[in-house]
């Protein structure tokens, strides 16, 4: 078995974003050049709504993706191509911006919001696709149940 260093450890900071929204930046300015493709993880956990509940109101994208993964809570969310929908708990949406995508994410009241996002770079042939995206529902996301582990895996097939 191989082994590798480690050569670096990145602790999440606390960060406001959006309208006002309290969350965790673990990926972001400072790392973009270490960990490309990724350019941004955010992480959110509150049992409060004034952390969250103003939301990410009409907002661009263009040449990345965005996950985002709810563990538990609810985000109504709609785009410039007129989707809308739902994230509910241990649901996600991929969405690609490609050449470019207004929406927006209003996190609803919930006991409990927890989730992340994650944004991805898209390789320079893809960076003006058509948008696009995905809601992957609960029963869409593979399990693997270990002795002390859940893993849910998401993934985005190649074309």
């Amino acid at each position: 078995m191989s082994r590798r260093r480690c050569t670096q450890i990145v602790r999440g900071q606390h960060a406001i974003d959006g309208a006002g929204v309290h969350l965790r930046r673990v990926l972001g300015l400072r790392t973009v050049k270490d960990f490309d493709p990724f350019l941004m993880l955010d992480g959110f956990d509150s049992t409060d709504p004034g952390d969250y509940i103003k939301g990410f109101p009409w907002h661009p994208h263009r040449g990345i993706e965005t996950v985002t993964y709810l563990l538990q809570g609810e985000i109504e969310h709609g785009d410039s191509l007129g989707n809308k929908g739902f994230i509910r708990d241990l649901q996600c949406q991929w969405m690609t911006a490609g050449s470019g995508i207004i929406h927006q994410e209003m996190p609803m009241a919930s006991e409990r919001m927890l989730g992340c996002q994650l944004w991805v770079n898209l390789p320079q042939k893809e960076k003006m696709t058509q948008p696009a995206y995905r809601d992957i529902k609960k029963e869409d996301v593979s399990l693997v149940q270990e002795e002390n582990a859940t893993i849910r895996g998401i993934v985005r097939k190649l074309q």
